[in-house]
């Protein structure tokens, strides 16, 4: 008997479950957003697979954008608010940004924190 529990400093998520719609890298390139667009909002995501739990502020999390497999990197978040559903092994939440890479930090982000070909969006590896 056991329980399976993932610790997670990722929160990597695909536009169903969540990812902010504003949040658009064609429109960032031509004017970068900043966290300070988007203060004293909480974003929610949903039904991320598994019970999942993640650092609580201060300490930061990395907000991904799962597109089609390939993982972009926005920039930190603090997850302020957890809900597991313990029957569908889901996990769902709010957060808020806390800061936003520019276009050229989202372009070292996934060499300096992931590493994975497979999953760079941006094929800077």
């Amino acid at each position: 008997m056991g329980s399976f529990i993932e610790i997670n400093d990722t929160l990597q998520l695909s536009s169903e479950q969540g990812f902010p719609k504003e949040l658009d890298y064609e429109k960032h390139k031509i004017k970068s957003f900043t966290a300070s667009d988007f203060e004293g909002r909480l974003f929610e995501f949903k039904d991320k697979p598994k019970v999942r739990i993640y650092h609580m502020p201060p300490v930061r999390n990395f907000l991904v954008q799962n597109i089609d497999g390939k993982w972009l990197y926005w920039g930190l978040v603090h997850i302020t608010e957890v809900m597991h559903d313990n029957i569908k092994q889901t996990t769902s939440g709010k957060f808020k940004l806390i800061y936003i890479y520019t276009p050229d930090e989202m372009k070292s982000a996934h060499k300096l924190i992931d590493r994975n070909r497979e999953t760079d969006y941006l094929a800077v590896l």
